[in-house]
Order: C-alpha cells, then structure tokens, then sequence
C-alpha cells in the first residue's frame, strides 16, 4: 500500500531533476564552526569599500550572519558556533516515568478488585441458592 502524499513528492522530484535550480523543497543552511570562524576572519580582514559585499556575496551570505557569528564568538567561541540548531531536549524526568508506571499499576490492580468483588457476589449467591451457611467475615476460619 502506497501512500499517495509520498507519490506526489517523488513525481514532482523527479519532473524536477531536468537541471533546474530551484529546489522543490528549501533546505535549510547549516555551517560548521570551521567554516563560520574562516569566514570571520575573511571578514574581518576587509578594508577596502566594497570587499565585505564581494564576500557576502561570494558566500552567499547575509550581513545578518556575519553579525551573529561574531556574538556567538564572542560568547563562547567555537562552541557556541558549532550548537545544533532546535529545541533542547528535555531532561529524564524519573518522576514522571514513576507515576506513569504507577498509575497503569493501579488501574490494572482496580481491575482485578471489580473482578474479585464480582466473584465473590457471584459465590454468596450460589451459597445461599444451595442453603450453604457463609462465615462471616470476623471470623477467623478456625471452629473452636
């Protein structure tokens, strides 16, 4: 079974390998920390009108990036130029897993009282239908 959404994009894919430029669907960039501290430093070495356009253009990169690139260098160097991009992942909470765990335990054990409940009335029904005497609950099995 083929899904049609997934037969869509492979034939739009393909009608699209014929050498056209424009990409079907955009990707976003990413840049290694090697590349943005090389690029930096590029930058940072114009000085000469027009130079800082020629590499941004020749990168084609925005001055947005460049200006970014710098605070996170600022702020923590190659590290900071190399962080994925994304939410961060959510630490292991071992509360949460534990009442999750506990609560289908609690809903399984309520399950199995219904049943015993519902044998048990079952079971003092035939008791009395047959004129069996029941022990009461107080006592403690033993005839003395």
């Amino acid at each position: 079974m083929s899904n049609p959404i997934a037969n869509a994009v492979r034939e739009v894919v393909t009608e699209n390998q014929d050498g056209c430029e424009v990409r079907d669907r955009p990707k976003r960039r990413t840049f290694t920390a090697d590349y943005k501290l090389r690029v930096l430093k590029e930058a940072d070495a114009c000085c000469a009108p027009g130079e800082m356009g020629a590499l941004l253009r020749r990168e084609g990169l925005y001055s947005s990036h460049l200006t970014n690139w710098r605070q996170e260098r600022e702020h923590g160097a190659l590290a900071a130029l190399g962080k994925p991009r994304g939410r961060r992942p959510r630490p292991v909470d071992v509360t949460v897993e534990e009442v999750a765990r506990l609560r289908k335990e609690v809903a399984r054990l309520s399950k199995r009282l219904e049943q015993a409940e519902l044998i048990i009335d079952v079971q003092k029904k035939v008791a009395s239908m047959l004129g069996i005497p029941l022990r009461s609950p107080d006592s403690d099995g033993s005839a003395s």
